[in-house]
């Protein structure tokens, strides 16, 4: 398959970028419209949509067609539970051919892949229903399994009436016998939940769909203790009153966000898989994407994939930043200081005599004009740069050629969740940031495309940056920069607890 090659991915490669470029929605072919949560199985992640089928990736960046499941319908969810895959989908409802008549149906399957011997989904069996008269519309299923409890729920619903949710079985999918339906939320669709220190979390999508370019799918959060509710949203407004607080929404050429569905990478590493109702740059196609998912004042917040650009690196540890272990170049220009009749000139001893009057002089001269001084430049020092290898250091902030990077995609180079590899150089040079053996980072004169020259950079959920080397040599192990002190960077495990593997990019 030919790769998607977005046009910013060009300008990135054509020219040093300056600031923050809009990532592209994911690579290869990743048409869908409300994909269910992604899902891993059998080394490969899975999202499924409306009308059947759905997409799969190597590595969660480049996607293609290819995942199966039965039963048509609409807006699919999945879920693992032991060794079972269970998915919920709908057939009917949503106001078209059928109505609002629709059912909600819960099978299983022990593998996603096509391929293997366990893919067979099994027990097909209906978990909620509406009539099309009642106040609800009996599609969009999202699971919840809560950790405190192990209970396993199913929120459905549309703008028609009410967000509900029942109550299913974990071992079986199935109902859990004489549970009523619970009204939660109005005035929303594709809800999903989530659970985080304490708080249920109740996200849905606001606005309207299937429109393309002007679609207003957006999507927000509201939280309570219980389970069940009720949900409030930020400013005290009750999801079923029509509440919510603002997660994340439409972004420069994308259009109509919708269907949250929540991937946990690990160590601090939350993302959200979502679709985009039109991508500007393809046609106006639905597309799925994968973004940060960041938490502030306890509420989830929509983040941007990092895409490259020219910064100065900063360790949370110290606050100092990444640069070439080189010698120091002194700036030209006046130094500072104090004058000898300002702050900190000499005065007379004290009882000493009073210094006789000093004859009069020709008027000073005027000082000089303020100039401007200019920025150090990468001319100015690269010829006392070694030609080989150089070490990295963490030092003071200086604004100097030997601390600004740019960080720009690789394109062809594979990728992780959400994003591509990149490769991170000195500005301006081909100097690439590189893992050496036995955990060590250097600096190599060329890039080469060496899977030890290719970096992940996953944003963490307090907005900071976690930055892995894609491999390291003779190594297996899964490692990230880290400031061991507050000047000697490494290699080592990531801590999600500490501030030693977080950095930031600022802007030089």
């Amino acid at each position: 398959m030919k790769p998607y090659v977005p046009a910013a991915a060009i300008l990135l490669a054509a020219a040093v970028p300056a600031l923050f470029a809009q990532a592209p929605a994911l690579n290869g072919e990743p048409y869908i419209h409300d994909p269910s949560t992604i899902a891993f199985s059998d080394g490969k992640y899975f999202t499924f949509g409306t009308g059947g089928g759905g997409l799969m990736s190597e590595d969660g960046w480049t996607w293609r067609g290819g995942a199966q499941r039965p039963g048509g319908g609409v807006a699919p969810d999945v879920i693992k539970i032991g060794d079972r895959y269970y998915m919920a989908y709908a057939r009917g409802g949503g106001g078209m051919s059928g109505g609002h008549a629709s059912n909600v149906y819960v099978m299983w399957t022990k593998s996603l892949d096509p391929n293997s011997p366990d893919f067979k989904f099994n027990d097909e069996t209906v978990v909620a229903s509406s009539d099309g008269v009642e106040d609800a519309d009996a599609i969009d299923p999202a699971f919840l399994l809560d950790p405190t409890t192990g209970r396993l729920w199913l929120s459905y619903g549309t703008y028609f009436g009410y967000i509900r949710m029942v109550e299913l079985d974990p071992k079986t999918g199935k109902r859990v016998a004489g549970n009523q339906a619970v009204n939660v939320a109005i005035d929303m669709e594709a809800t999903d939940l989530l659970y985080r220190d304490g708080w249920y979390y109740l996200l849905g999508t606001h606005g309207t769909c299937c429109d393309g370019a002007n679609s207003t799918y957006n999507l927000r959060v509201g939280r309570s203790r219980n389970v069940l509710g009720p949900y409030i949203d930020h400013m005290g407004i009750p999801l079923l009153k029509g509440g919510g607080k603002l997660v994340a929404g439409a972004s420069g050429r994308f259009v109509g966000l919708g269907h949250f569905g929540r991937l946990d990478l690990g160590d601090g590493v939350e993302k959200f898989s979502c679709h985009y109702e039109a991508d500007l740059d393809r046609s106006s196609r639905s597309v799925l994407d994968i973004r940060p998912l960041l938490w502030k004042d306890g509420w989830p917040v929509g983040g941007d994939n990092f895409w490259g650009g020219t910064f100065e690196i900063q360790s949370e540890r110290s606050g100092f930043a990444l640069e070439l272990a080189v010698d120091f170049v002194r700036m030209a220009g006046r130094g500072g200081g104090f004058g000898g009749g300002g702050r900190g000139g000499r005065s007379a001893a004290p009882g000493a005599a009073p210094a006789a009057p000093a004859p009069a002089a020709a008027p000073a001269p005027a000082p000089p004009a303020v100039q401007p001084i200019q920025s150090q430049r990468l001319y100015d020092v690269l010829q006392n740069w070694p030609a080989g290898n150089i070490d990295l250091r963490i030092g003071d902030y200086m604004m100097r050629p030997h601390q600004q990077w740019t960080i720009t995609p690789v394109i062809n180079a594979g990728g992780y969740p959400g994003s591509p590899y990149f490769k991170i150089q000195i500005a301006d040079t081909d100097r690439t940031l590189a893992a050496a053996e036995g955990n060590e980072i250097v600096t190599v004169p060329h890039f080469t495309g060496a899977p030890e020259q290719l970096w992940r950079i996953d944003q963490l959920t307090d907005g900071t940056y976690r930055i892995m080397p894609k491999a390291v040599p003779n190594s297996t192990e899964p490692v990230a920069l880290i400031a061991v002190g507050a000047s000697t960077p490494t290699l080592a495990r990531f801590d999600p607890k500490s501030e030693k593997g977080r950095w930031t990019f600022r802007k030089p």
